[in-house]
């Protein structure tokens, strides 16, 4: 499985990211540490996970999944040279508890390195802008987190075009740490407000991509293609956006290609990703076995131009 570079970072990823959102919400402790292993086993290396996750969860605060990746990092002490842990902060943990001023990053990272039971992070993202705080003070904090050797990179995610384009350019003029990485909302039905402006932005200045909802929050497996699906699980009902005849047009294109790789829908929508230009790693998370089955294959899958173009046809407009 050849690695690829995240940004101009010392840091080499597999090109598939495990997402860390579950842990501590629909997947136990137990569950969780299964999928990890797994997942590293397979020769894979990214697991993205934020403060906030997930205190959605009724009894949760946030915390939850640093919590218990933490745990198996302490569990399995000799993997933790193997694994790149990236997180993220930003979004609300509780009052004054937010943003990306230079105060907050440092209690942010410090709860977070507690919370992962390691000495370091290896990409820390900001997990949404923060218009209030100025980028130069953000990236004087990083840039002190990196000198400590708390942090090796920093991305980031939910940021217009503008204002990444604007951030990189102040990292340059005052000679501080850049976002490596993006994090975007990046799949085969939500392809627009990526493609239009943040790719040919990340892969002129090379910056990594790690894709968000890479799977249209399941939509994409196949398994919602009626109102009736959608009471199946907890995430369901937010697929509604996507039934309608160009979601459904995916829908039969995924079908057709994964009968002829004989694989699932899910492996061909990651696969597709994969193969983006300028796609580092998309992220997809997995609840048991068989669905990360899914997943590994898609890094060992190579899409012909047929498929692709196939795939491109029936997605288009979006």
């Amino acid at each position: 499985m050849t690695k690829r570079q995240l940004g101009r970072s010392e840091i080499s990823i597999a090109p598939l990211a495990l997402g860390g959102n579950v842990f501590g919400w629909t997947l136990d402790e137990k569950g969780s540490f299964l999928i990890l292993d797994s997942f590293i086993e397979a020769g894979y290396n990214l697991v993205d996970t934020a403060d906030v996750y997930s205190v959605w969860a009724p009894g949760n605060h946030g915390g939850e999944s640093e919590t218990i990746i933490g745990k198996w990092l302490k569990k399995n002490p000799a993997i933790r040279e193997k694994v790149v842990i990236a997180t993220k902060l930003g979004k609300p943990m509780g009052p004054d508890k937010k943003g990306l001023s230079k105060a907050y990053i440092k209690k942010a990272v410090h709860d977070s390195l507690n919370r992962l039971q390691t000495e370091y992070i290896d990409l820390y993202q900001s997990h949404e802008d923060d218009p209030l705080t100025p980028f130069e003070e953000s990236f004087e904090g990083f840039a002190e987190l990196i000198k400590e050797g708390k942090v090796r990179a920093i991305g980031a995610s939910n940021i217009s075009s503008k204002r990444f384009l604007e951030a990189i350019e102040i990292s340059k003029q005052n000679g501080l740490p850049r976002y490596e990485s993006l994090q975007p909302l990046y799949n085969l039905y939500d392809r627009s407000s990526f493609e239009t402006e943040m790719q040919p932005l990340c892969i002129e200045n090379r910056i990594g991509v790690i894709s968000y909802y890479s799977l249209a929050s399941g939509f994409l497996t196949g398994k919602y293609r009626s109102l009736t699906d959608l009471s199946k699980s907890t995430r369901g009902k937010g697929n509604a956006k996507y039934l309608n005849p160009r979601g459904i047009a995916i829908l039969h294109a995924l079908d057709e290609i994964a009968a002829q790789y004989h694989c699932s829908n899910a492996t061909i929508a990651l696969s597709w990703l994969i193969q983006r230009p300028g796609v580092t790693a998309p992220i997809a998370s997995a609840t048991s076995r068989e669905q990360l089955k899914e997943l590994i294959e898609a890094g060992a899958l190579n899409l012909n131009s047929e498929a692709i173009h196939l795939l491109d046809r029936a997605s288009a407009g979006g």
